[in-house]
């Protein structure tokens, strides 16, 4: 349901020719404020980067004061990262996370008359250096389910690889490349709720109402390991795998929540449960592992527990939330989904392959200095908690502004951004730093199921029941492209770690694949 302009009228081209011939005075645009502030540039552990210089305000635009601050840090060209600027005011509290175009104005509004006097102070935070560019159109629509898709996950490895579970009670994995079927992964006795990779994309799990998990080669379509891994009394409804670096002599672990109550912790190779979380009082609705060895699980009880995946024991639980938790996102998802894949060559050896998942991960659980993974719950109640586990059981923020329940939640890559959707046609972004908010996007006109950031942080991509898929820009946060196509509401989607493409399916049982 994109709307399509309509042609300008006969009134609108006789404007524009008059407009064309007129001599534009060009000599009030040209000069910018003038006079300079001197900035002073910090990293995101409040570390000064470089001496303190002084820009003119003409030139102090958020690209400029990149490029000097590439230039300061003596930076060969090939080698200059893209940064993001927040701006401390001086002599206040304030820290601003957009940058404005005009700094004039912003530092006046601010009750800074003079600001050619004062130091400004700049955190900088490193952007991806590769660009995703935003998905544009539908490459392919492939057929094949035969009910409602209700989950799509990519694989870590390659955009190659897409798979996705239906109400069809299949499991199905897609050559996104030629945009064919692939493998049908057939054995489950009921709607498939979910799909979750292993980190190293080896192996698929799938989790269904028949109360099972199943596991998968991608490779042969063929079912893996043990058969079913049965124990659930209720159907399951999340499954997340043990991060890569945690993984011990090759034997990966999975956890599997469930309508039950409980979450259950697997050993993948042998299929034996190693534990069984319970605690919860009613269904839980989202598990996830972090890289520092906790489990985290949102729950319809209204709270999220920490448990120890190794002893299986609980450490903390987090209540504030005054109705049903439905989704939990970690600020290191993205690099504990994709473990040692990333834009550069992967490593051979079993160990280099650690080593490379753990300094990913280090990198982006790092917060202020040390290992800190922060966690966001989303709940029924409109609101949603950013914790910091490691810290304690209070939350760091309570982030509100949705009028109703929401959806989905999820970190940007780099850790920066938060994205919320709900059931209120709103997409929300908050500062994943302090939990600020920072705007809403406006342009679904039906509840938005799910969203999904591109690699680099700079697009997100959401997905709704009003038959749409919508790219947003993150340096604007306005609409960047307007994706129909599905027949029905979109209830999956997701954007392929490596930014090629992305994948979305529905009510209308078709899978369907867009590219730039």
């Amino acid at each position: 349901m994109a709307t399509v302009l309509p042609p300008p009228s006969k009134r609108q081209k006789r404007e524009n020719l008059e407009r064309t011939q007129i001599q534009q005075d060009v000599t009030a645009v040209a000069t910018g404020p003038a006079g300079s502030f001197k900035a002073r540039f910090l990293d995101s552990d409040g570390k000064q980067m470089a001496d303190v210089i002084e820009v003119p305000l003409a030139d102090a635009s958020e690209k400029n004061l990149s490029l000097l601050l590439n230039t300061l840090l003596a930076r060969d060209k090939e080698e200059f990262l893209p940064y993001r600027f927040r701006i401390h005011i001086p002599e206040t509290d304030i820290v601003v996370d957009q940058y404005p175009t005009d700094l004039l104005q912003l530092l006046r509004s601010h009750g800074i008359e003079n600001p050619f006097e004062t130091t400004v102070t700049l955190s900088a935070e490193p952007q991806a250096v590769f660009k995703v560019q935003a998905v544009t159109r539908m490459s392919h629509r492939i057929p094949g389910h035969g009910e409602a898709i209700l989950a799509a996950q990519f694989s870590p490895a390659t955009s190659g690889l897409l798979a996705t579970g239906s109400g069809d009670k299949t499991a199905r994995i897609w050559d996104t490349q030629t945009g064919t079927p692939k493998y049908t992964l057939s054995g489950h006795a009921h709607w498939v709720l979910c799909v979750a990779w292993s980190p190293d994309g080896e192996r698929l799990a799938t989790g269904s109402m028949d109360k099972s998990v199943r596991l998968w080669d991608p490779k042969t379509g063929k079912a893996a390991g043990t058969g079913a891994l049965t124990g659930h009394s209720k159907w399951v409804t999340n499954i997340a795998w043990e991060p890569y670096h945690l993984w011990q002599n090759g034997s990966p672990r999975l956890a599997s929540a469930s309508k039950d109550t409980t979450i259950r912790v697997w050993a993948v190779n042998t299929g034996r449960t190693e534990h069984v979380l319970s605690g919860h009082r009613s269904s839980v609705s989202c598990v996830k592992w972090g890289g520092t060895g906790l489990i985290y699980s949102g729950s319809h009880d209204k709270t999220v527990r920490v448990w120890n995946a190794e002893k299986g024991t609980l450490v903390h639980t987090l209540s504030s939330h005054a109705h049903w938790v439905n989704h939990l996102a970690l600020s290191t998802d993205f690099a504990l989904r994709t473990s040692f894949y990333d834009h550069q060559a992967t490593p051979a050896g079993e160990e280099e392959r650690r080593k490379k998942a753990k300094e990913r991960f280090e990198k982006a659980a790092r917060f202020q200095g040390q290992i800190a993974e922060r966690l966001v719950s989303a709940s029924d109640d409109f609101t949603m908690y950013l914790w910091d586990p490691s810290q304690g059981t209070k939350p760091v923020a309570r982030l509100l502004g949705h009028q109703k329940a929401i959806n989905h939640v999820t970190f940007s890559p780099d850790g920066s951004l938060i994205a919320s959707a709900g059931w209120d046609n709103h997409t929300k972004i908050w500062s994943a730093r302090d939990g600020k908010f920072i705007n809403t996007l406006r342009g679904h006109v039906a509840p938005i199921y799910q969203c999904a950031f591109s690699a680099d942080s700079r697009l997100l991509v959401t997905a709704s029941k009003d038959t749409t898929l919508k790219v947003w820009s993150m340096a604007t946060y306005k609409l960047s492209v307007d994706l129909p196509g599905h027949q029905d509401e979109v209830f999956a989607v997701d954007w392929s770690p490596d930014g090629q493409r992305v994948g979305s399916g529905g009510k209308d049982k078709a899978v369907r694949l867009w590219m730039n």
